[in-house]
């Protein structure tokens, strides 16, 4: 993808985020949730879960699969993800509708558990990072991998016994979530 390009007529001739173009489920996702405030736990959770199996692979590969994730990970539901044991690790590895990596589903299960002892929740901690205000990206190469603040927002997560959470991860997750506007300039959905 050219990081140099900026916002493109889509389909509908309104200008979107280039990425939004290449699939249908893309621009769906990018023009009714990407960047949309998601501020409940299990929202969050499901959304740091799913960016923490995206890692390495394709955002698409995780969208067209995100009705599997939420059937084999019972709704993203916390306390139940939280309970999950071996056996429910050995079914998790053997479903093919998701993503089958030991390590990143040992990490959603201990993220639950982490998550479940946060004082005041998981959106109350991921929301102390929000960066509202921000100048708005021209192209996607203005648009960073990762900032301070989500490098702070992984550290914290890691404090708290999160995994899979690094700075990247924590700000795919804090784009996807709305605490940072990272859509184009000219994108219809800015603001």
């Amino acid at each position: 993808m050219d990081r140099s390009t900026g916002a493109v007529a889509g389909p509908d001739g309104q200008l979107r985020c280039s990425w939004a173009l290449g699939t249908d489920d893309l621009l769906a996702y990018h023009d009714d949730e990407w960047g949309r405030p998601v501020r409940d736990d299990r929202g969050l959770f499901e959304k740091l879960c799913l960016e923490a199996f995206q890692s390495g692979l394709s955002w698409l590969t995780i969208l067209r699969k995100r009705e599997n994730f939420r059937a084999a990970f019972a709704g993203f539901e916390m306390a139940r993800v939280a309970a999950f044991g071996p056996d429910d690790v050995d079914r998790l590895l053997a479903d093919a509708g998701i993503v089958r990596n030991r390590a990143k589903i040992e990490a959603a299960i201990a993220n639950a558990g982490a998550a479940l002892g946060l004082p005041d929740g998981l959106a109350a901690l991921v929301w102390k990072y929000a960066e509202p205000g921000r100048p708005a990206p021209r192209t996607l190469g203005d648009v960073p991998a990762s900032t301070p603040a989500a490098k702070a927002l992984s550290a914290d997560l890691r404090r708290h016994g999160f995994r899979f959470t690094g700075p990247v991860t924590a700000y795919a997750t804090m784009q996807a979530c709305g605490l940072v506007d990272d859509h184009l300039a000219d994108c219809f959905c800015r603001g």
